[in-house]
């Protein structure tokens, strides 16, 4: 088996006795990768068994499994793994790494993933999107192992403070932002992608200091991967969080694309222009994702519901088609009659909505007084835009979605 050597910020993860570990980070931090590595080396140990998760994760084959793939081919050590569609096994040890994701197709999978017998350590990649502290208590309470060290390793961009993660880990252990060490019974690890500089390509890196020069907060947040405070002079104030679309009215989505540093996001949309509210729901905000998982996420969660979707992709819209997707480009117009058109309702967004919420609390204008608003904390606002467009800018097709 190959070496392969790793950040030492992530060295901890090894040798930590604590029971959390938090690791943060922004883009090209190596956050995920340092994490799987050093978890497919672990099952080398006799009766290692972890569960790692996605919180919306589809499709274990087509996600996550080839990412550990990777990994295993760079330690040269395939001929150690047995692999299949939903778990890696060591063939000299019989330690395991199951792949379940928590929110599926089939329903919240929280009450299943509990009863499953032997876990000693649980990954959650992507843990922003899990908002509900109730099902980290679930799951974590059922990590007990009478053999082994337990562990619980939650892997995240930072959201906003709002969100539980930050309060119960952070706030409350007064704990501040980039901190690495241990307090108490949780290790921190927080990097960046200064600390991955040489396994970065040199686009990457000048993207990012294209960021840096040209946009201060979305650096901070989304590439040095610091914690969001509710923004002064945001756009949007006219919201608040409640139920989706309590009345039952017919829904549509929108769509709006982005691929390494800005995530592909997808949120269901249903206007009831009666009562002046138009309710929203986060089904999809994420990075990297190719055309084929892009396609099977979306039918997944919505279906064959009419998708409204930037028009600047006229071919990932023609891709999406082919492979099932109900998806059209919208006409854009103006940012600013889609966001006034938006003002002129209330906003009611979904429980679980956090990366929505996230936006809306930092959205802002680019200057005081002005119309003109900063391109940042803009992703799922965009989608929600274009689908108020067609709906409402629209007179031939607006009365399509509304009572």
């Amino acid at each position: 088996m190959s070496n392969i050597i790793i950040n030492e910020k992530f060295e901890p993860l090894r040798e930590s006795k604590a029971r959390y570990y938090i690791i943060t980070g922004g883009r090209g931090s190596s956050k995920s990768f340092s994490t799987t590595l050093i978890e497919g080396t672990n099952t080398f140990k006799q009766g290692y068994n972890c569960l790692y998760t996605r919180y919306t994760m589809t499709s274990a084959e087509l996600s996550i499994i080839p990412e550990f793939n990777e990994k295993i081919e760079l330690l040269q050590s395939s001929d150690y793994f047995d692999i299949n569609r939903k778990e890696i096994t060591n063939t000299i040890t019989g330690s395991k790494i199951i792949f379940r994701g928590i929110k599926t197709s089939a329903g919240n999978q929280t009450a299943n993933l509990k009863s499953l017998q032997g876990i000693s350590t649980w990954v959650l990649d992507e843990a922003e999107e899990m908002v509900d502290e109730n099902e980290f208590d679930t799951i974590d309470l059922s990590v007990r192992s009478n053999t082994q060290q337990n562990r619980i390793v939650l892997i995240l961009n930072p959201t906003t403070k709002e969100h539980w993660i930050y309060r119960r880990f952070f706030e409350t252990k007064g704990v501040k932002e980039g901190f690495n060490g241990v307090m108490g019974d949780t290790c921190y690890i927080h990097t960046t992608y200064l600390d991955n500089k040489e396994n970065l390509p040199e686009s990457f890196l000048n993207n990012i200091e294209n960021i840096r020069l040209t946009n201060p907060n979305k650096y901070k947040h989304k590439i040095l991967g610091g914690w969001l405070d509710k923004a002064e002079g945001v756009v949007f104030t006219n919201w608040s969080f409640g139920v989706f679309n309590p009345d039952g009215l017919q829904t549509s989505a929108g769509m709006d694309f982005g691929f390494s540093v800005d995530p592909d996001t997808l949120t269901e949309v249903a206007i009831d222009k009666n009562k002046r509210k138009i309710y929203v729901k986060e089904h999809l905000y994420r990075n990297g994702l190719g055309t084929t998982e892009l396609a099977e996420i979306i039918l997944n969660r919505v279906g064959k519901k009419l998708i409204i979707a930037d028009s600047a992709e006229p071919r990932l819209i023609s891709d999406l088609k082919f492979k099932g997707v109900n998806i059209k480009a919208v006409k854009k117009g103006t940012i600013e009659s889609g966001i006034t058109t938006m003002q002129d309702f209330e906003i009611v967004v979904d429980l679980n909505s956090n990366n929505i919420a996230k936006e809306l609390n930092n959205y802002v204008y680019l200057d005081k007084g002005s119309k003109l608003y900063l391109d940042d904390f803009n992703h799922a606002i965009d989608g929600i835009r274009y689908n108020v467009i067609y709906n409402l800018d629209n007179p031939n097709k607006g009365a399509y979605y509304i009572r």
